[in-house]
């Protein structure tokens, strides 16, 4: 059998108990863009703990869970 005929019939079983295919493109986690932008990423969301004030307003404003 060959794989052509082999990748058929799995697609057909697959379909008799009621699935489908679904094509999902991802990223190319191995081009060099990729790392750079994961590089910029993870520089902009290091530095943002020290120039950011979110979390305290976050705490300021947050109802301790034991108040409730």
């Amino acid at each position: 059998m060959s794989v052509r005929e082999r990748v058929s019939e799995h697609r057909r079983r697959m379909r008799e108990r009621g699935f489908r295919p679904v094509q999902v493109w991802v990223p190319d986690v191995r081009t060099p863009s990729f790392a750079a932008e994961a590089a910029r990423q993870a520089a902009l969301v290091a530095h943002a703990d020290r120039t950011s004030d979110d979390q305290a307003f976050i705490e300021a404003v947050a109802a301790p869970w034991d108040d409730e």
